[in-house]
């Protein structure tokens, strides 16, 4: 079962791949995983992706897609898998088809998890992280015993840069335009399943699991 998860930033499609790879027994990928590990084991691939990312570029499209390419030859993978945060533009989905069919391989399902730009800019300005810590909060959902206090430690919580109304804007933003594209792509190819992520988790993932079968 091969599976991309789709979804703007803060719509929890990790915390769902995460939950999708527990219960099927297949390894939830995410791009920024396989940089550290190639660039930690020293690998050939790793080396050229840190050559990029110690001058603050971006690793070019053939080479991440080489990187997930190369991941998905591990033992683990070999009943699939799901990957999360790529690909994020058309072109970068184009070159993961193109690999893929090379390898007589296809991707299952593309999930994305629908939540309004509201939804998600109250949600995460709604959330505090812990300066001592690093334990996080949400003033809503999960709260801490005392305001403004980590349970943990006794530290300030504090609203992260990222996640001020006016930064999610901006990432939601740049999301709309980049990998909006990506939902009517993967419709096109009949791979595209939709679920409503602004109920609660659980059930957002049994709406999930109906899609992928039991």
């Amino acid at each position: 079962m091969k599976i991309i998860m789709l979804g703007a930033p803060g719509a929890g499609k990790g915390t769902q791949a995460k939950m999708i790879a527990s219960k099927y027994g297949i390894p939830h990928i995410s791009t920024g995983d396989i940089f550290r590990a190639n660039i930690k084991n020293g690998t050939e691939l790793g080396a050229k992706a840190k050559q990029y990312m110690d001058k603050g570029e971006l690793v070019p499209d053939e080479l991440v897609v080489d990187l997930i390419m190369d991941r998905f030859k591990e033992d683990d993978a070999k009943n699939g898998y799901v990957l999360d945060g790529f690909p994020r533009t058309i072109p970068q989905a184009e070159a993961l088809d193109k690999a893929l069919s090379a390898a007589g391989e296809d991707i299952d399902f593309a999930i994305n998890v629908e939540v309004p730009d509201e939804n998600i800019i109250n949600r995460m300005s709604g959330r505090r992280a812990c300066v001592g810590c690093g334990a996080t909060y949400h003033i809503k959902y999960n709260a801490p015993k005392v305001e403004g206090i980590c349970d943990t430690c006794g530290k300030e919580l504090i609203l992260r840069d990222d996640d001020k109304p006016e930064t999610v804007k901006n990432r939601l933003e740049v999301y709309h335009n980049q990998t909006q594209p990506l939902i009517d792509y993967y419709e096109k190819k009949g791979k595209l399943k939709e679920v409503d992520g602004t109920v609660d988790m659980n059930d957002v993932f049994n709406a999930i699991v109906d899609i992928l079968g039991a």
